[in-house]
């Protein structure tokens, strides 16, 4: 007895059915672009002396909006995250009740400005090390995001010497102004040549000139003198 295998061919998909695929490809794309950003500014770090009040920025962004957006921030202490305070949002409009677990820190967000900023006051070396700020919002099904602001302490600020730094500006500045005087001076020098060559056509013209009337050539003004006559 032959038995014969029937292959299954896989259904191809037609043109509508990749329009549609593409469109869900955008919408998904679209909806990461949009999702859940936690952010501590263009410079996630700072320099602060020991025993003053330091600022630790953070805001979030939803292009769709949140709807009981939890935040917290978070202490790495020689790695272990320990959290430091956190929330829920209701709502745009809401004000946060924050709970607070570490000493010395103080929620100053405003919800308004999409800020759940806080603040450190006199710092200790104890401190320095990265702050996490963490957000999760349920209206994109839980996505969540973090970023980490970088807190260093020093005994005191160090002045910077920009002496080095002038010097090179310095440089650099005299270098161009001088260049530009070069130019200056080459088109100026370009200019006086070429007037000068061009009076030196006009003598040479007007030298010509002169020679053929002194010596009688075709278009001069000497008189010509008739050939005399034989007998």
């Amino acid at each position: 007895m032959e038995v014969q295998w029937a292959g299954v061919e896989v259904p191809r998909m037609g043109p509508q059915h990749t329009a549609v695929g593409l469109i869900f490809s955008l919408l998904l794309g679209a909806w990461y672009v949009q999702g859940l950003e936690m952010s501590v500014g263009k410079i996630p770090f700072l320099q602060a002396v020991n025993g003053s009040t330091v600022l630790l920025p953070c805001t979030y962004l939803s292009c769709i909006g949140i709807k009981d957006l939890y935040f917290s921030w978070s202490f790495n202490e020689n790695g272990t995250m320990q959290k430091v305070c956190d929330s829920y949002i209701v709502s745009e409009e809401s004000k946060p009740d924050v709970s607070i677990y570490r000493e010395r820190v103080e929620f100053i967000g405003k919800n308004i400005d999409r800020n759940v900023s806080i603040l450190l006051w006199n710092i200790t070396f104890e401190d320095a090390g990265e702050w996490t700020c963490f957000g999760r919002n349920p209206k994109e099904k839980g996505r969540n995001h973090s970023t980490i602001f970088t807190l260093i302490v020093v005994d005191e600020l160090r002045v910077v010497d920009n002496t080095l730094t002038i010097i090179i500006a310095s440089a650099v500045g005299g270098g161009i102004a001088g260049l530009m005087a070069f130019m200056l001076l080459k088109n100026f020098t370009l200019f006086v040549l070429a007037k000068l060559e061009e009076k030196n056509k006009e003598c040479l013209v007007t030298s010509s000139g002169i020679d053929n009337t002194e010596n009688g050539l075709s278009g001069s003004k000497a008189d010509s003198k008739p050939t005399p006559k034989r007998k």
